[in-house]
């Protein structure tokens, strides 16, 4: 698989429906391989350093989510479900085969459901960033941020506190952006918000390789649910990343390369570099 990093397009794509998402793509799809990259409620910026970081070995599509940073959202797409679709949909529409679909937060939580839907062969192996998904066995190893002041969240879901967002030196069109994006995040999450309570009992369907990359100190999703995540997986793969919290794609990008790199050379693709 081969991509170049220094190119980069955005364009938006009409899917089904009267929906369109607006993706960022890095490299050129020379062979039909590539990289989803799905962000979480954080928005698309939460995702960018690890896109550009994948598409020096890969072409790399970074997708909004509709709704997300001002794009838009047809009133009956309201469902991680509904992203799932879309998104194998588009995997469809650029012809991606194989594809390694990599999600952090509620992004991982759709691509477990798009594993679960993927009937053509689109998906090849999911890479879950301390994603959402099943509902926890003890309720202490999530925390519902909607029940907790946003100046608190930055504390919660980063190690280290030079990543923390100071929320005074925000401006209002920034705020504005934030919100919107928790209220979009609250449309497709539904009810229960942080899980799923019926997805664990189908997670034995995916068979194909899933590696769950965790960052230790998250204190909104605990290391033991992400263990406990991992395990429902017939093919998986959980690698602890201390020293980082919810992004360990930010606050250990090296780290967390690493894991992925290696779940390539000695899961998905055994041999090939040998």
């Amino acid at each position: 698989m081969t991509a170049s990093a220094t190119t980069s397009r955005t364009r938006t794509l009409d899917l089904a429906d009267g929906l369109s998402v607006t993706v960022t793509e890095f490299g050129e799809n020379t062979d039909g391989q590539a990289v989803l990259l799905l962000h979480g409620g954080a928005g698309p910026r939460s995702v960018a350093g690890l896109a550009t970081a994948m598409s020096e070995h890969v072409y790399t599509v970074a997708p909004i989510h509709p709704g997300f940073d001002g794009t838009p959202r047809p009133e009956w797409a309201d469902s991680y479900e509904d992203l799932a679709w879309a998104y194998l949909d588009l995997l469809d529409q650029l012809d991606l085969n194989g594809v390694m679909v990599i999600g952090n937060s509620l992004g991982g939580q759709i691509a477990t459901e798009m594993a679960l839907r993927d009937t053509r062969g689109r998906v090849g192996c999911l890479v879950l960033l301390n994603a959402s998904g099943p509902k926890p066995d003890d309720e202490g190893d999530i925390l519902d941020i909607r029940t907790i002041p946003p100046l608190e969240i930055g504390g919660l879901s980063f190690a280290n506190a030079a990543f923390r967002p100071d929320m005074a030196k925000l401006t209002d069109e920034q705020r504005a952006g934030m919100a919107a994006n928790q209220k979009t995040q609250a449309v497709y999450a539904g009810e229960n918000f942080v899980y799923d309570p019926k997805i664990r009992r189908r997670l034995h369907r995916v068979t194909l390789p899933v590696l769950v990359v965790w960052g230790e100190q998250d204190g909104i999703f605990s290391a033991r649910y992400g263990r406990t995540y991992a395990g429902a997986f017939p093919n998986s793969r959980f690698v602890p990343v201390e020293g980082a919290g919810h992004f360990p794609q930010i606050e250990q990008l090296g780290a967390t390369l690493g894991a992925i790199g290696d779940f390539v050379d000695t899961v998905v693709k055994p041999g090939q570099n040998a």
